[in-house]
């Protein structure tokens, strides 16, 4: 993906009141490409819910650590990655939501739904933070 359109980067603290300024984001590159409207909710449930993983999860709501966000979009793609500040986690301890003792969870499903609503993920855990890279076909 390249000739990107769009190009943001932002950095968030790490309070759960800075998810509100994710869906403004995504919105302004709803503004500058088509983005069919299943899929622009799509994108802005995945995204929020790696912004909200990133601080609550990642950085623990730590005032001290920031999320970082980019967003890089073509006239037919997305490109969004997410990095946190964080301890890093094991993907392979991360519950199921689909099975049944995990239904009626309040929390848990965010990687599920990340992964579900991105064309690509990539979710790296490193030493220094988590990193969530999510790509979108728009056509």
């Amino acid at each position: 993906m390249s000739n990107y359109i769009i190009n943001i980067e932002q950095d968030f603290e790490s309070d759960r009141k800075a998810i509100k300024l994710v869906e403004p984001m995504i919105r302004s590159v709803k503004e500058s490409i088509p983005i069919r409207i299943e899929k622009y909710y799509n994108i802005l449930i995945a995204v929020t819910e790696a912004v909200n993983n990133a601080i609550i999860h990642g950085n623990r709501c730590d005032l001290e650590k920031k999320v970082f966000m980019t967003v890089k979009a073509s006239i037919d793609s997305l490109f969004v990655t997410v990095k946190d500040e964080g301890k890093g986690f094991d993907l392979e301890t991360l519950a199921d939501p689909r099975n049944p003792e995990n239904l009626l969870k309040e929390s848990g499903r965010g990687v599920f739904l990340i992964r579900e609503f991105s064309d690509k993920c990539n979710i790296k855990p490193t030493p220094k933070g988590t990193l969530v890279s999510m790509t979108f076909k728009l056509n």
